[in-house]
């Protein structure tokens, strides 16, 4: 006949060790704090979402932009001339021998205009790939100035080593494909058509350009007048050695961006206008300089145009306060065992958990179907559902279950509010949180935690 005492004992102990977990409020506060941290690993799960989301996003973005254009940044105009100078050389034949030579190469002069005007007026256009929102512009953009040459001189260069005749009016444009009409450029009285290409990429990499004439003793006027499609963002280089540039849009919601921030700025709800004035001294290259010695495009600036609310930055702060709504709804159940002297089992902690993760899955996919507002409220609604009455159906008391759904509401909508005032998000966060903690230190001022445990009835947390 079969023994029945390793099946007595072994009851016996698992019954003790549930009854130490009933009666060891410590115990249970290590369980719940252990199963708070384990509830962050599908947070990261969670996160981890809305950067593959954001990227999918950006990739359908810079799909139209490929076809539309891209991000412009219109850099000059800029006068180059050619010139002939020599360079010292060596070479080594075969046996080791160096001969010095000197080699006649071509460089370039880059000239700079003494004033730039710029005027743009931008377009918006909205465009979907599936569900994700691209924005696009169209431009009209003047620009205008003046050229002085006679700075050649300082350089030290041989009048006779100059090319005149092979000079060049360059202008940069981020992305050719955004060009939707013939370029004319007006240089003194004549009208020139632009060509694409540059005479040099010292200083530019892409552009337009005309062939002029050009002296070195004449002032010359120019005026370009551009038809640019681009995507979100649109930057200017100040070349001149002074810069002003003026920017409107019926766009509510720009980011001004680069080197500079605009002198003046009007920004509504339906367009903005923006104006910059900026100077040669406020940039680290000169009027005029030879060879490939400055990066112009560090100092550029300009505009974004941003959407009124990007869902997934917002989600993703939203994710940054996950282990604060994990811990303060955990503290919110334990407060409920404490003052009702119900247990409730570490496994139904997990499935509350859980359901607070889950609401961050809800909150992205459906703020990618309308607005982030409307698609918060939703997705807290049907967790603060959801986990209210799985309270109701564990704890079997309504008084519980009541202040469970006014924690959750009051914490979903301090989110909420803390969402919308960023700049504040601290402060108020900090505020709230010693709010928290002032009420809890209130509540149990007068609990023996010592005799917690003795006193609490071997009660089920199991539905009834």
């Amino acid at each position: 006949m079969r023994s029945t005492q390793p099946i007595t004992n072994l009851s016996l102990s698992t019954a003790m060790i549930t009854r130490f977990f009933k009666n060891s409020v410590g115990l249970r506060m290590i369980i719940i704090a252990a199963l708070t941290l384990l509830m962050l690993l599908p947070v990261s799960f969670v996160e981890n979402l809305i950067y593959e989301r954001e990227a999918r996003r950006d990739e359908a973005v810079q799909e139209i932009s490929s076809k539309w254009g891209g991000t412009q940044t219109i850099s000059g105009p800029i006068l180059e001339i050619p010139y002939k100078t020599l360079v010292r050389q060596e070479r080594q034949n075969d046996k080791g021998v160096t001969t010095t030579f000197m080699e006649e190469i071509t460089d370039y002069i880059h000239i700079l205009p003494e004033n730039l005007r710029v005027s743009a007026t931008l377009t918006p256009e909205i465009r979907y790939r599936g569900i994700y929102q691209v924005i696009l512009y169209r431009s009209k953009i003047t620009i205008s100035g003046t050229f002085l040459s006679n700075g050649i001189k300082e350089l030290g260069i041989t009048p006779e080593n100059i090319l005149w005749g092979e000079a060049a009016l360059s202008l940069g444009l981020g992305d050719l494909k955004g060009i939707k009409s013939a370029i004319n450029i007006r240089y003194n009285d004549t009208t020139y058509s632009a060509n694409p290409g540059l005479l040099s990429t010292q200083v530019l990499s892409q552009g337009i350009t005309i062939r002029p004439p050009v002296s070195s003793t004449e002032k010359s006027d120019f005026t370009v007048e551009l038809d640019l499609n681009g995507s979100t963002e649109l930057f200017f280089v100040p070349v001149g050695r002074e810069t002003t540039v003026q920017v409107e849009a019926g766009w509510g919601n720009p980011s001004f961006m680069g080197a500079y921030l605009p002198e003046t700025r009007e920004v509504s709800t339906e367009k903005f206008k923006a104006s910059w004035k900026i100077l040669h001294l406020n940039r680290n290259y000169p009027q005029i300089w030879t060879g490939n010695s400055y990066a112009i495009k560090e100092s550029a600036f300009g505009v974004k145009l941003i959407p009124g609310i990007d869902e997934y930055q917002k989600t993703m702060r939203t994710a940054k306060y996950a282990i604060m709504f994990l811990a303060l709804t955990f503290l919110a159940f334990f407060m409920v065992e404490v003052l009702t002297r119900r247990v409730i089992h570490p496994i139904q902690y997990v499935l509350i958990g859980l359901a607070l993760v889950i609401f961050y899955t809800l909150l992205l996919s459906i703020s990618e179907q309308m607005n982030f507002n409307r698609a918060y409220w939703i997705a807290s609604i049907a967790i603060i559902a959801l986990i209210t009455l799985y309270t109701r159906s564990v704890l079997s008391n309504t008084l519980a279950t009541v202040i469970i759904l006014g924690i959750l509401t009051v914490l979903y909508g301090f989110l909420f509010i803390i969402l919308q005032l960023q700049d504040y998000a601290l402060l108020l966060g900090s505020i709230g949180l010693f709010v928290i903690l002032a009420i809890v230190m209130y509540i149990t001022r007068n609990i023996d935690w010592f005799a917690l445990g003795k006193s609490e009835p071997e009660q089920s947390s199991e539905p009834k």
